[in-house]
């Protein structure tokens, strides 16, 4: 894990919220596709730190949340 170099990088990238996220904000988190990376970001600070995860490992943790 790391956190993405440039935020010019992440220009024009599809960020996408949970669908259980609530229309009020809350605790959510946003991610987008990037190359060669999963990055993940606080939706209420779009423009604070975005972490940027290898596939394997954002596989792994959606599996893992997925299991409770």
């Amino acid at each position: 894990m790391k956190t993405a170099e440039s935020a010019t990088s992440m220009v024009g990238l599809a960020w996408f919220k949970s669908s259980y996220s609530g229309a009020e904000g809350g605790q959510c988190v946003e991610v987008a596709a990037a190359h060669n990376a999963v990055l993940v970001r606080d939706s209420k600070h779009s423009a604070g730190p975005v972490l940027a995860l290898e596939p394997k490992a954002w596989s792994a943790f959606v599996e893992q949340a997925a299991r409770g």
